[in-house]
């Protein structure tokens, strides 16, 4: 099943003031340790579409509204708007958002944060939450419901950001069937050169390498293992724009490892094209 899709997404969290009174900052794939403000809201649109061999592709529109309860607690949920699915390997895109068709939620809580000279600090934080699917089988297997725990820590500056981070996904059985589950890792380098930290009432950009890692478990249907597994690397570019109270961004990645089951065609590519809003409660 094909569906066409227009949409451009999400996923710029908050890190860094901006003099609008939002704040967003993040890579598009990986994951990250900022949270949201004490009462700050966001609202977030994301776009991605994967294409691999013998024509299979496949797209995602997902919306998702994050909350932060305090400066380092942030809840979020997210929903799908439309999705077109293929022959591909189950992955997840971004690491705070299901690609299935899945209402997902997250809560996530920043537990370490020291400054390091001027205008740098360390953080880490972990994410805790699951999904409940909006379809009764994905493929083959009967879909269930699935738990999320995840990870990271990085550091930020105003020139240099490093983030480190990884995660585990576990489907519940229903019935003798059971989804595979994947486990992910990911490595991200970012960039603010130099001509964009003056003036702060223009666009501000950030440029990064993401890397991605995924080993996605094969399902079992009727109690048996069936060959829909996969274990990936991906690289590529991403950019970041962030401009008052909103965030724009998006990247491509590459595969440089692919190993997939027999039930599986090989991926090709993966896009994202993000938007965020970002407001507060007064």
């Amino acid at each position: 099943m094909k569906v066409s899709v227009i949409g451009c997404g999400f996923m710029a969290l908050a890190l860094l003031p901006l003099p609008a009174g939002a704040a967003g900052h993040g890579p598009v794939f990986g994951a990250t340790t900022p949270t949201l403000g004490r009462s700050g809201w966001s609202l977030d649109q994301a776009w991605t579409r994967r294409s691999g061999d013998a024509g299979s592709r496949e797209q995602m529109l997902k919306t998702m509204i994050s909350f932060g309860v305090t400066e380092n607690l942030q809840l979020s949920v997210s929903f799908p708007l439309a999705m077109s699915t293929g022959q591909l390997p189950a992955a997840r895109m971004m690491s705070l958002m299901s690609s299935d068709r899945d209402v997902e939620g997250l809560a996530g809580y920043r537990f370490q944060r020291r400054m390091i000279g001027i205008g740098g600090r360390q953080e880490s934080t972990v994410y805790v939450g699951g999904t409940i699917p909006a379809e009764s089988t994905r493929g083959n297997a009967r879909v269930s419901s699935s738990l999320f725990i995840a990870g990271a820590t990085g550091y930020a500056s105003r020139s240099h950001y490093v983030w480190v981070g990884g995660g585990v996904q576990h489907y519940l059985y229903r019935g003798a069937d059971r989804v595979g589950g994947g486990r992910f890792a990911s490595v991200v380098y970012g960039f603010r050169p130099k001509p964009l930290r003056v003036d702060a009432s223009k666009p501000d950009a950030r440029l990064f390498v993401e890397a991605t890692a995924e080993d996605r478990r094969p399902d079992r249907i009727g109690g048996v293992e069936r060959p829909t597994g996969a274990r990936s690397v991906f690289v590529g570019p991403t950019t970041l724009i962030l401009y008052k109270a909103y965030a724009f961004e998006g990247g491509i990645l590459l595969p440089a490892y692919q190993s997939v089951d027999a039930g599986r065609v090989r991926e090709r590519l993966r896009i994202a094209v993000n938007v965020s809003y970002f407001f507060w409660l007064k």
